[in-house]
């Protein structure tokens, strides 16, 4: 910040004085020329772009910058002739205009160490303008003269000897100005740490006073334990009543009776005064939140003034005709979504006027107006920021999208003709994905839409894609109103809670546990038509082991259409809105988390960061080091059946055996070697586990050994079902701990279910 007064303007240089001068007055002549351009004889705003520019004018000749004179004086000579009628703004001049205020940014943004330069660098292009404006007033007969040529430009005014005098000549000399009344808000300049930590504080104060309700709540429990110690007193003087007892014990019993009244009453009077107390804290606390968060908000308009020109400019050089609508231009973002925002509207606005917006021609064939009508929307819903790009053009064919994705063997043929129009739309934001055959300055990579996602994942927003072929096409960002404050949902992990955020989460349900099935070692459950595996939490963050009592999981769904995970919580906590906390850099990054708060009680909570959670489990699951669910994570509540795994590396061995186990009335999971058996005996209940011998990985005989040698695991039976009929061999499977041995020889469908009947008794014993 500033040292001195917040509004004391003798800290800002004289050309800082005429940047900000220009910023506000390169906007107001960009969309007055737009919309003259659409409405030439519009009287209001020939007069906002004659006042512009003569504004313009007077900030330039105070801090002797001769080349801007002399570009906003023609400009605003122009805009008086239109006035006057004298001379019609068409589409060439309006071109010839713009380039003028493109000059005057480029003069605005010159520091004083290189402005001289600049100016001799580009006098020829500064010259050129001011006789094609010259031209353009002769041509209609301009009774006055043309303006002065750059080398003839008179001595300037006398500078004046402090930046207050600046601002007051800016704004009296010449005429009237732009600017808003004096009642106007003061800027105050202020660095985005500064702001951060002011509104970390004002976070911190809201948790703050917050922890004064479980006080109040503690004295309470106090007042309510007094109470209980008053009657217990009065019993014990209504036990003693029949009794003589002597009268300095009477004299004691009254007095301890009137302290504790006393003392009942003054508790209850500073409780009423904390209770007052709290409210007025927390109501306080929550306004200097507001407050200091909403100087991080800025109107949607100061993102996206540079589109309608960037639309219009792009449609020209393209042969088409097209005009950028924006609704909510005082829609309040936050600051950092703004700034992040600009890039990925571009792309998107881009992108409707290349791929959307057809020819004049093509438009007048097609029933519609030449020009191509483009909508920018932005409006708050339901506590988010919806961000909308539409067009009125060709819109996209699915099934140009579904030929592209089976040429570039995304999918298969037969995979792809059952993909859902949304489904579709989801591969235009793939990298390296485009329907355009030839790749231009403007497009036809297929990076832009990348782009734009990568972006609203980063911001743990949401982007949806709907068309209407031949009408159009629209995209919706749904992003969140600030990136200080999260909706989350809070859950219980190993004692401890995490927030998820709200944005990132499919869905929640408490699953049945008979929904859940086992696929060698995994589960997995399906929604909406649609295998969504399950893991716990634990297993992921690596925090201790899952407990279910009851006879349901509670699951949260998280990832997106192509890739879901289900994972189990031990409880729900309900939602909150957190004040985000950065973490400490010195950290690094941590595996799984985004960023922490603080609850209600001062007590810290972790934010999971979902998409580095879904990374993690991928690269997990791929390189087979997922740690395998605790032992009964998914199994609890009484079983109705006996639960058999078979361990075998033959396909049809195996799938002969779950069959037939089926067919008795067992439960029946399969495991394809030693290995995956013995990840799947730790990660479920069994009643009894049938192996083979020979197998990779891991043999039957070292499985067993390993079972028996586990404390949790050593009373579950185990049969070996072999070739090898030998001796040896039926003695070494014994010894190590093997409850029975079947040679696959003497193999019968009786033979083994006789054998599991007196191993584990009947199916529902």
């Amino acid at each position: 910040m500033n040292s001195g007064k917040p509004d004391d303007l003798s800290n800002l240089s004289m050309l800082e004085l005429f940047r900000a001068e220009a910023d506000t007055q390169v906007s107001a002549l960009t969309s007055g020329l737009l919309e003259v351009e659409r409405n030439p004889t519009a009287p209001h705003q020939l007069e906002v772009l004659m006042r512009a520019a003569h504004s313009m004018k007077g900030a330039a000749r105070i801090v002797n910058l001769p080349a801007a004179v002399n570009i906003a004086h023609a400009m605003e000579d122009c805009f008086v002739a239109a006035q006057n009628g004298n001379l019609t703004l068409d589409r060439t001049s309006i071109d010839l205009l713009l380039r003028g205020v493109d000059l005057l940014l480029n003069i605005s943004k010159r520091t004083e160490s290189d402005i001289a330069q600049w100016e001799t660098e580009h006098g020829n292009e500064i010259q050129e303008f001011l006789e094609m404006i010259a031209a353009l007033m002769a041509d209609h007969k301009r009774a006055l003269a043309p303006p002065a040529r750059l080398a003839e430009n008179k001595t300037p005014s006398p500078i004046p000897n402090t930046a207050e005098q600046i601002a007051v000549d800016s704004i009296r000399s010449d005429g009237p100005e732009l600017r808003k009344p004096e009642t106007s808000d003061r800027v105050l300049r202020l660095t985005a740490e500064n702001l951060n930590r002011l509104l970390g504080l004002a976070g911190e104060s809201l948790v703050e006073s917050r922890w004064l309700g479980p006080f109040a709540g503690s004295l309470q429990r106090l007042k309510r334990q007094q109470t209980e110690l008053g009657e217990k007193l009065n019993e014990i003087r209504e036990g003693l009543s029949n009794k003589a007892l002597p009268e300095r014990t009477q004299v004691q019993f009254a007095e301890l009776a009137k302290a504790l009244v006393n003392s009942q009453q003054f508790l209850a009077s500073r409780i009423e005064e904390l209770d007052m107390f709290d409210r007025r804290s927390a109501h306080l606390s929550h306004r200097l939140y507001l407050e200091v968060l909403r100087t991080r908000m800025r109107p949607f308009a100061d993102g996206v003034g540079r589109f309608p020109r960037m639309v219009r400019d792009l449609a020209r050089s393209l042969g088409k005709e097209a005009r950028l609508e924006m609704t909510g231009e005082n829609t309040q973002v936050d600051r950092d979504i703004l700034e992040r925002l600009e890039t990925p509207l571009a792309h998107l606005l881009r992108n409707a006027v290349d791929h959307g917006c057809e020819t004049p021609e093509q438009r007048k064939q097609a029933g519609k107006p030449p020009e191509c009508l483009i909508r920018l929307e932005a409006r708050h819903s339901a506590g988010m920021l919806l961000v909308t790009v539409s067009d009125d053009g060709s819109g996209i064919d699915p099934e140009k999208v579904r030929a592209a994705i089976v040429q570039k063997k995304l999918a298969m043929q037969t995979v792809a003709d059952k993909l859902s129009e949304t489904e579709l739309l989801q591969f235009l934001f793939l990298p390296g994905f485009s329907l355009k055959a030839k790749v231009t300055e403007i497009s036809g990579r297929g990076v832009g839409l990348d782009i734009v996602q990568n972006m609203v994942k980063n911001v743990r927003g949401a982007i949806r894609a709907s068309t209407q072929p031949g009408r159009g096409m629209r995209f919706q960002l749904q992003l969140p109103l600030t990136l200080s404050v999260l909706r989350t949902l809070l859950v219980q992990v190993a004692g401890e809670p995490y927030a998820i955020p709200l944005s990132q989460i499919i869905r929640t349900l408490r699953l049945p546990r008979e929904r859940v099935v086992s696929l060698e070692g995994r589960y997995h459950f399906r929604m909406d038509e649609q295998q969504i595996g399950l893991l716990t939490a634990q297993q992921v963050l690596e925090c201790g082991q899952q407990k279910h009592s009851d006879d349901q999981l509670t699951v949260v769904v998280l990832g997106d259409r192509q890739t879901a995970y289900g994972l189990v919580v031990d409880q729900f906590l309900g939602e909150r809105e957190l004040v985000v906390q950065p973490l400490d850099p010195r950290l690094g990054k941590v595996k799984d988390i985004s960023a922490a708060a603080l609850m209600e009680d001062g007590s810290p909570v972790l934010i999971l960061d979902v998409d580095d959670m879904a990374r993690s489990i991928e690269k997990l699951l791929s390189d087979g080091l997922l740690p395998q669910m605790p032992r009964g994570a998914l199994d609890f509540g009484p079983r109705k059946q006996k639960r058999i795994l078979a361990v075998d590396d033959s396909l049809t061995v195996r799938e002969l055996e779950r069959k037939l186990l089926l067919s008795r009335g067992y439960l029946a999971d399969v495991a394809v070697d030693g290995m995956d058996g013995w990840n799947g005996v730790r990660a479920a209940q069994y009643d009894l586990v049938i192996t083979d011998v020979d197998m990779p990985r891991m043999d039957g005989i070292e499985l067993v050994s390993l079972i028996k040698a586990d404390p949790l695991l050593k009373s579950i039976p185990v049969m070996i079902v072999s070739y090898k009929d030998r001796e040896e061999d039926r003695l070494r499977g014994l010894e190590a701990g093997a409850d029975y041995y079947l040679t696959k020889g003497s193999f019968s469908d009786e033979t083994l279910l006789q054998a599991v009947v007196d191993l584990i008794g009947e199916p529902d014993a």
